[in-house]
């Protein structure tokens, strides 16, 4: 009989028993790690196979130094995902590394076209794939595969489909009786090389149309699956408390991405959107029917703390019919007195704008001595004020306290500490992500450990 041709993508893999029952309900945070780094690298990966794509659209060559790195790409890809939710076919964590490791449960092979064809080039990554693509999107299910879409560069083929619902069963099984199913492996194996192949086709990698054959099982034709290299003695692999130890790991690395993330918003404020005097403001266009509009009052207690993060508070106000405008800062209560038979409109963030009901106001606001703060004329006014322990209110009038405000408001503050707050949340952040890597890199390589290759006995002198 003659013998199934090779593809040119060899996807193999190994069985690695005995699994542990429950760690695949884990993996998805065990993988987080992974997850990380491949958003980079897949961020990468179609501008790398655009380049790609105009060389062999020149050269009719696939430039090795891309090449190395699309197929690294898939070759990472694989390992954690052969790991996780496309296959959990074993508990030994993923390397983090692009390059071919032999003695993984799972391995990748692509061989190295020496030319390429100008012409398919043009067509088989979409046009001749899309029988490929109904497949495979029975396979992964909604489209969750590798596609050259706008916006999706993707490598997650267990979101749905007979994959992830085959891998699901496989779990369960896995965890009431402690054996992975092979039939179900061999199936999944074989819907997953399908997968890889179509992936490699339409990333340009080869001219070989992929076959519509499903190669069930670990190995490829005329060739034998890896080899892992067994566990040493006395080694217990996943043990609850390297599991505990990587889970814990996977929630500070979750955990320091919003410290991380945090502290470099606020650098870049700080750093980026001061203006000219070293205010950090914020504007909006302010239309009242009224006589004044105000802000929500302001509750200051521990003056020392609030003003080493607020530092200078400022309000500006420009007029946009041309009138004087007046500002002025008061405490609440004095404030609430002065504007108490007055129609105003009060702006607040949570519970929205609100207008107090009420005619003209007693006089015109410079003549109301309520004001710890203020200024009024033609043109913008900027009114800047050292924060104060007290419950403060901001208003904006006409200056001759007519109806009908129109103004552009700006308010803002110094905000002193931000730039060591941001250095302390980058602080913390990047503490929590270097100590969760640690806790799951140590938990991986004792969970993982394989002895060194075994050494020959020396010769007895009975031998001799």
């Amino acid at each position: 009989m003659t013998e199934p041709h090779t593809y040119p993508v060899r996807v193999e893999a190994t069985l690695d028993e005995p699994l542990s029952r429950w760690l695949w309900l884990v993996k998805w945070i065990l993988a987080v790690p992974h997850y990380v780094v491949l958003a980079f690298l897949w961020f990468a990966y179609p501008f790398v196979t655009i380049a790609a794509f105009f060389a062999i659209l020149v050269t009719g060559r696939y430039p090795r130094p891309l090449f190395g790195f699309t197929s690294g790409v898939l070759r990472w890809s694989w390992r954690v995902q052969y790991y996780s939710y496309a296959a959990l076919g074993t508990d030994r964590y993923p390397p983090f590394t692009l390059a071919d490791v032999p003695d993984y449960p799972a391995r990748l092979e692509i061989a190295y076209p020496e030319r390429l064809s100008r012409g398919l080039v043009l067509v088989k990554w979409w046009l001749l794939a899309i029988p490929h693509f109904i497949v495979v999107g029975l396979f992964a299910g909604g489209g969750s595969w590798l596609a050259f879409r706008a916006g999706d560069n993707d490598f997650d083929w267990a979101a749905g489909g007979l994959v992830g619902v085959l891998v699901l069963v496989a779990g369960v099984v896995l965890l009431v009786t402690g054996r992975y199913p092979r039939p179900i492996f061999d199936f999944v194996l074989g819907m997953d090389r399908w997968v890889l192949r179509v992936a490699a086709y339409v990333s340009l990698m080869t001219d070989e149309y992929p076959p519509f054959r499903l190669d069930m099982g670990g190995a490829e034709a005329g060739h034998e699956p890896p080899h892992p290299r067994p566990r040493p003695a006395g080694a217990s692999g996943w043990t609850g408390g390297r599991i505990g130890a990587a889970v814990t790991g996977a929630v500070l690395v979750l955990a320091s991405m919003g410290f991380l993330t945090g502290g470099g918003a606020l650098f870049w404020a700080d750093r980026t959107q001061r203006d000219a005097d070293g205010y950090l403001a914020a504007s909006t266009t302010v239309v009242a029917g009224g006589y004044a509009v105000t802000t929500d009052p302001v509750q200051v207690r521990g003056i020392s703390g609030f003003t080493a993060f607020v530092g200078d508070a400022r309000v500006r106000a420009t007029s946009a019919d041309g009138r004087p405008v007046f500002v002025g800062i008061g405490r609440s209560d004095a404030v609430a007195g002065y504007l108490a038979t007055t129609e105003y409109t009060t702006l607040a963030d949570r519970t929205g704008d609100w207008t107090h009901p009420g005619g003209a106001p007693a006089g015109p606001p410079g003549d109301a001595g309520v004001w710890v703060a203020s200024t009024s004329g033609a043109g913008t006014q900027s009114l800047a004020w050292p924060v104060l322990d007290g419950r403060w209110t901001a208003v904006v009038m006409n200056a001759d306290a007519s109806r009908g405000i129109s103004v552009r408001a700006e308010a803002g503050a110094t905000a002193p500490a931000l730039g060591w707050m941001a250095l302390g949340l980058l602080i913390i952040g990047t503490a929590m992500l270097a100590g969760g890597a640690a806790l799951i890199g140590v938990a991986a390589h004792r969970a993982s450990r394989r002895p060194g290759s075994p050494t020959t006995p020396e010769p007895s002198t009975a031998d001799v």
